[in-house]
């Protein structure tokens, strides 16, 4: 007997071009795939129906204000194949942090921000992401709390007029949801949200998806979901749905409360090369992250 899921594949394909299906809010970070060179990602992107790529570097390139293909005179190019291959750019991935608290070094960091604000506005992505990312030894948490969010809240009044929304993540010493919460009820600016690294709080943070979604839940605006295993002192990066974290549970708490961004699926590729090849685990995320989501959705 044929099943519905089965049936509604089936039909997919005998529809024509231009009537095919939406996709689901599906992408993956260019941190899994650091060789691949810029059409390289947008043709697997297609072929294994995405709907985002989030820029983390190109190549060797991690300043994204740096790469050629992103050059003011070809930013136009990029924009129309971003929108040729069926795709969005769904946000920036800055290094920048927001903890450090000399304040020459504290300037360039959020330079660097802006100049990734600048560079979204421009590829009409909606997000940057930036990082808290410490506890300063000798600051006080409540010091340090202001400070990270007096910085997002500059950020946010730059990013406004720009349309674009300022998104610190769950990374560093920040993966707890009171944390969080704190720093972004302070930096209080509808610029300024949050990017849920599902992985970090579960594994760092200890908390349950279910918890973290509902401390934060209503800031949440992307995500990072991965899964790992225990080695030794460390994780291992493995295959979405083979480790020990609930990336089906974390989807389907996201999918719960009415979640509008994408499950973006960063693979660390560049920093953990002896992992799974980005061919490999890019393309298992999207088919099994497909089925989470269709789950969750009770389709």
């Amino acid at each position: 007997m044929t099943t519905r899921r089965e049936f509604v594949g089936t039909a997919a394909a005998l529809l024509l071009p231009w009537q095919a299906p939406k996709r689901l809010p599906l992408g993956f970070s260019t941190l899994g795939c650091p060789t691949w060179p810029w059409p390289r990602i947008l043709d697997f992107a297609a072929e294994h129906q995405f709907a985002a790529v989030e820029l983390r570097g190109i190549q060797t390139n991690m300043d994204l204000t740096k790469v050629p293909e992103f050059a003011p005179d070809r930013l136009g190019e990029v924009r129309s194949q971003v929108a040729a291959h069926g795709l969005s750019v769904s946000c920036l991935g800055a290094s920048a942090q927001m903890h450090d608290m000399d304040p020459v070094r504290h300037a360039a960091q959020l330079d660097e921000a802006r100049r990734f604000i600048d560079l979204a506005q421009a590829l009409g992505a909606s997000y940057v992401r930036v990082f808290g990312n410490e506890y300063v030894p000798g600051v006080p948490r409540d010091q340090m709390l202001a400070h990270i969010a007096g910085a997002l809240h500059g950020l946010g009044d730059y990013a406004n007029r720009k349309g674009v929304t300022v998104l610190i993540e769950s990374h560093g010493a920040f993966t707890d949801s009171p944390a969080l919460l704190e720093i972004l009820q302070k930096a209080d600016s509808p610029n300024v949200a949050l990017l849920w690294d599902a992985h970090h709080t579960f594994v760092s943070g200890k908390e349950q998806p279910e918890d973290t979604v509902r401390q934060l839940g209503r800031y949440i605006r992307h995500t990072h979901l991965k899964d790992s295993v225990p080695a030794g002192n460390d994780r291992r990066y493995v295959l979405t749905g083979t480790g020990e974290v609930p990336v089906k549970r974390q989807i389907a708490a996201l999918a719960k409360i009415g979640y509008r961004g994408f499950y973006s699926f960063e693979w660390e590729k560049r920093w953990h090369p002896e992992i799974e090849e980005p061919e490999r685990a890019i393309a298992h995320y999207a088919t099994v992250a497909s089925e989470y989501l269709r789950d969750a959705r009770g389709e």
